[in-house]
């Protein structure tokens, strides 16, 4: 069972993330986001990866860097809830994630293979799931999320993030 998240698979604030998505298949969009983005990543050079956009805001690595762990993040809540634990997993910071990541130190083209490596294990990693397993749910960072709602978040914060990066960034 596939299909959008409805209402109470995740609480309102993560459908500013969901509701980017306005395709119901998922994992065709997680595909072309892949391919997208490629793209995107190919016109940052090393220098432009240095840059931010105001003193306090993170650079296009910290960026990149951010997207590769919120993935992980994500598909690691939907690992857990499909496959039927249900003890509530934890909150992530990503500020603190951030600032022990290092991302300034880190080539850009690294960052570019670990989020194209993460986003090619995440598309088959969803689109293995037994049908049953997308309404499954649990618990994170006290919230509650469905395995569906996790798989729209990981395409919705890509998509969040790439319209900064266009916006403001480059």
């Amino acid at each position: 069972m596939k299909g959008r998240p409805k209402p109470g698979e995740a609480t309102p604030y993560y459908f500013s993330f969901i509701d980017r998505i306005a395709d119901d298949d998922i994992i065709s969009v997680l595909e072309r986001q892949s391919e997208e983005t490629a793209a995107l990543w190919s016109r940052i050079s090393e220098e432009t990866s240095r840059h931010r956009y105001a003193p306090d805001k993170w650079t296009i690595r910290q960026v990149l860097n951010h997207l590769s762990d919120t993935e992980r993040l994500f598909v690691f809540r939907a690992l857990w809830f499909a496959r039927g634990f249900d003890s509530p997993l934890p909150s992530f910071d990503q500020h603190t994630a951030a600032g022990s990541a290092h991302a300034d130190e880190i080539p850009w083209e690294r960052h570019v293979e670990e989020f194209r490596a993460v986003r090619l294990a995440t598309i088959p990693f969803f689109r293995n799931l037994p049908s049953d397993a997308w309404v499954k749910s649990g618990t994170a960072s006290g919230n509650p999320f469905t395995v569906r709602a996790l798989a729209f978040l990981a395409a919705g914060h890509v998509a969040h993030h790439v319209a900064i990066l266009r916006e403001r960034y480059l």
